[in-house]
């Protein structure tokens, strides 16, 4: 297989799930997976530079629209998939102490979680924010 579909089909793979996240961290490195795959066609035996050429196009793709990327995110209307989890309920599945993260399950998902609480494994929760790296839960008393 020629490595110019390979880079396709990377691209391709990368546009369609940024496509179900709306979130434009894929779509830069799925545009800089497609000029790699049009250096590829141009010159062939440079995997180097098709590499660094489309690491290069998704970096200045990132730095150049972060502006207007930061605009759409705060516009009316637009909510991150992670803020869908907030009011939704879940199990523990490993054990939360208020200075140890654990483990919960929301749906068919698991999430880093923390609490001001301890919560054991099996206890139901309530997930009341999200944080950059963990779910803030409480007990669900329900």
């Amino acid at each position: 297989m020629d490595l110019w579909l390979i880079w396709l089909i990377i691209a391709g793979v990368l546009i369609v799930v940024e496509m179900l996240t709306l979130t434009f961290y894929l779509l830069w490195l799925g545009i800089g997976a497609l000029a790699a795959a049009i250096v590829d066609v141009i010159y062939p035996d440079a995997l180097l530079l098709e590499v660094i050429i489309g690491c290069v196009v998704a970096l200045l793709l990132t730095v150049f629209t972060k502006p207007i990327t930061r605009r759409f995110q705060v516009g009316r209307g637009f909510r991150d998939a992670v803020d869908e989890l907030v009011g939704m309920q879940g199990t523990v599945l490993e054990d939360i102490d208020p200075d140890t993260p654990g483990i919960v399950k929301i749906g068919s998902e698991t999430w880093s979680a923390k609490s001001s609480e301890s919560i054991k494994k099996g206890e139901a929760i309530i997930v009341i924010s999200r944080g950059s790296a963990f779910l803030q839960v409480n007990k669900w008393g329900g």
